[in-house]
């Protein structure tokens, strides 16, 4: 393959196409200009002390998939991508290698700041890329005829019902917010029960109602996983409590209507115990679909490749939510015996990973890029 870094960082290696069967594969100093690109690939990048394969697994699986495929003629480029940045954990920004791609890349965001205070311009010039050409990382929409993301399933869905890889037809919608209960710090000896104003205890009412709630209603997940307290000390009662919500679902109007009711819920904890609320920030991504015609193609493929087709939406995000922006997009699933992810634990089978190749080579084979839906016979 011809390999080459963008300037948002993304690393990507090309497979030339073919004009024609007969011509086989052309020389790199020849590349024809007239083809169309699928696209196939995942990001690079990790959480902190995170597992090995979310990511990674799906760059190295579309790289064996060019070494199966070998010299069979294809009639569009096959690009392998490793796309930079999708977890968003150094400047609180997710998708910034696909947004990229896509041409959607802001250049404020070169403004942000990281921890460390870098800013991402001064990161991405230490790299030895120039920031101010991000704009040429994009691809021509006409030229693009589809993407294809391998992925672990980052669950225990796959696991429970004993298939090795699954075909995603979703990405469900996600809701972020960080709330505020705000009562009063008080001397944990000389304030009487009856006169206090804590911040944490009406929050820890709303959290387990978030518990409750997540569990009545099938395909949600509502989770509080950050609490930070103020003055957070073991002889003083909370006068503050910022806590985040995360909920996620495939029906967007379910999503919605559950984060209505959870922050109803939260302002009646807070009046209950005389705490004040307030919700200090709200981000959201609507459930994205996958292309119908790429999905039923990969089922094909799973079931050319003798496994029962399985179709499921993914409740994590990844780069195929911006990705289907702009392109035909799909995802492939590999199961995941651990059902952990972002955690050392997560694992996969060999032969699970094989047989995922093998539907990807399969697919990659009789794709036709004319359309981007239509597949050989």
């Amino acid at each position: 393959m011809s390999p080459r870094v963008d300037e948002a960082g993304n690393l990507i290696g090309r497979r030339i196409g073919s004009i024609s069967p007969q011509a086989g594969l052309v020389n790199l100093q020849n590349e024809p200009s007239n083809l169309p690109t699928l696209l196939i690939g995942s990001h690079l990048d990790t959480i902190p002390a995170a597992g090995r394969y979310d990511g990674i697994l799906g760059v190295m699986m579309a790289l064996a998939v060019v070494r199966a495929i070998g010299n069979f003629p294809l009639p569009f480029h096959l690009d392998v991508i490793g796309f930079s940045e999708e977890e968003g954990v150094r400047f609180l920004l997710p998708y910034l290698g696909s947004r990229a791609l896509i041409g959607t890349f802001d250049p404020a965001w070169l403004s942000r700041v990281d921890d460390d205070g870098h800013t991402m311009r001064d990161v991405i010039e230490t790299f030895g890329l120039q920031p101010e050409k991000i704009s040429s990382a994009a691809y021509p929409v006409d030229r693009v005829a589809g993407f294809i993301e391998p992925h672990i399933e980052q669950g225990p869905i796959l696991s429970a019902s004993k298939c090795p890889v699954a075909v995603v037809d979703a990405i469900v919608g996600q809701s972020r917010l960080q709330l505020e209960f705000r009562g009063q710090a008080n001397h944990a000896g000389t304030t009487p029960m009856s006169m206090r104003r804590d911040a944490l205890v009406a929050a820890s009412k709303w959290i387990t109602e978030v518990s409750r709630y997540g569990n009545s209603i099938e395909g949600l997940r509502a989770t509080v996983g950050a609490l930070n307290l103020s003055p957070n000390a073991r002889n003083a009662v909370p006068g503050l409590a910022q806590v985040s919500l995360d909920v996620r679902h495939a029906d967007d109007s379910v999503r919605t209507k559950a984060v209505n009711e959870l922050c109803d819920f939260a302002k009646r904890c807070a009046s209950a115990d005389d705490v004040a609320f307030s919700i200090i920030e709200h981000q959201q991504q609507p459930a994205v679909a996958m292309d119908s015609g790429l999905v039923t193609g990969l089922q094909q493929s799973v079931a050319a490749c003798g496994v029962e087709p399985c179709v499921m939406p993914s409740g994590a995000g990844h780069d195929s939510v911006v990705m289907a922006e702009t392109f035909p997009t799909v995802m492939l699933f590999v199961r995941q015996p651990t059902g952990l992810s972002h955690h050392p634990d997560e694992d996969v089978e060999v032969g699970d990973v094989a047989v995922a190749i093998d539907v990807l080579q399969d697919f990659v084979r009789r794709f036709t890029p004319s359309t981007g839906k239509e597949f050989r016979r």
